[in-house]
């Protein structure tokens, strides 16, 4: 048995009809660079979220940037994030001219750890060794599709005035505590990159924001700082959602969380079916949260064997992600060492992410968990 790692041309044959329609109209209509397409995606989005806007964008490292520059974030700024996570994060940082600072995740959920940031922060502020850069923001992640510690993020926020920018890339429709990720700080921003659990058919982000002037200002600024035609209030970028792309989420949009109910499924079927194996950890998820499943990650210290023995019996796998940030050479000039980040830097070493997509059958995923019995 053949199983990809994502299937995206199952998702496709499942909606072709609408998608087909949606794109064949939006030939029609002849225009191609936000207008109606992109103002109903906007709305629905937000309304999915349970946020007042959603601004369109041309893809989630700009929805980050924009979230950021939004509320004052720039050169001289420090911003707080996870060495666990795609570039993307803090290349949206480096983009505003800010500095980039990591704390270390959790060793259960592999989210951001309100302890060590807190524990930072404590540091940091000590009046004896205050110095510019301060700290502006934080960009928690919600990996893998799990939402972070969102309450005890949201008080060491509070405690030391700074702003908080979700990382929703992997999280669409993700609940904490009943509410939406996106909703839980002062802005966030999704990318629709093909492979997630809301995918264009190309580059695509929104930020989601319930600040009116965070959204205007995003609404100039992904489009050259743009008030009114050959009128720029500032210089800005081009960053627009196009209309191609906004009519297909809008379709995909309506099987969101059908297509998370089916991952949800999968996800407890590895559970049921790997649970008790000794060599391997499977993904924690607390009871107040839930999961999107974006990846299924598990950790075994056997993973280059695990993984070479399953792509042998035709099944995909990937790492997300293999080196941490802070020992990425691009970072090289932010003076961190090997150890300085032990979570991130042992979970790299361990994970190993296994097929997940809505379309999979539960025959798959039983596939899948029989041929790792057989190698562990």
């Amino acid at each position: 048995m053949k199983v990809p790692f994502v299937d995206l041309k199952a998702q496709y044959n499942s909606i072709r009809r609408e998608i087909n329609e949606a794109v064949n109209s939006v030939i029609e209509a002849g225009s191609f660079i936000l207008g109606k397409e992109a103002e109903e995606f906007e709305q629905r989005f937000a309304s999915f979220c349970g946020a007042k806007y959603a601004v369109g964008v041309g893809n989630g490292t700009d929805a980050l940037y924009f979230s950021l520059k939004a509320f004052g974030i720039g050169e001289g700024d420090e911003v707080i994030t996870v060495p666990n996570t795609f570039i993307a994060t803090t290349e949206a940082i480096t983009m505003t001219g800010a500095k980039i600072t990591f704390t270390d995740a959790d060793g259960k959920t592999l989210n951001m750890s309100p302890q060590c940031l807190e524990d930072y922060l404590k540091k940091r502020f000590d009046k004896s060794s205050v110095k510019s850069p301060l700290p502006r923001a934080i960009i928690p992640v919600h990996l893998y599709g799990q939402p972070a510690e969102m309450d005890g993020i949201c008080w060491v926020a509070q405690k030391y005035a700074l702003r908080i920018i979700e990382d929703s890339a992997q999280a669409h429709g993700a609940l904490y505590k009943g509410k939406r990720t996106g909703t839980l700080g002062d802005a966030a921003g999704f990318s629709f990159f093909p492979s997630k659990n809301l995918g264009a058919f190309g580059d695509a982000g929104a930020v989601v924001t319930n600040d009116r002037k965070a959204a205007e200002y995003i609404m100039m600024a992904r489009n050259h700082g743009r008030k009114k035609k050959y009128e720029h209030e500032f210089e800005g970028r081009n960053s627009r959602l196009d209309s191609m792309q906004a009519a297909i989420l809008k379709v995909k949009l309506i099987s969101l969380e059908k297509w998370n109910e089916s991952r949800r499924k999968h996800a407890s079927l590895y559970k049921s079916l790997l649970d008790g194996i000794d060599e391997i950890r499977l993904p924690y998820s607390p009871q107040w949260i839930t999961p999107v499943c974006h990846l299924y990650v598990i950790r075994t210290k056997e993973r280059e064997k695990l993984a070479e023995r399953l792509k042998e019996a035709g099944i995909e796998t990937g790492i997300h992600y293999p080196i941490p940030l802070h020992l990425q050479p691009a970072y090289s000039y932010l003076g961190c060492r090997k150890g300085d980040y032990p979570v991130a830097e042992n979970a790299a070493q361990e994970i190993l992410s296994l097929p997940m997509y809505p379309e999979m059958s539960s025959e798959m995923v039983e596939y899948v968990c029989s041929e790792i019995k057989k190698i562990i």
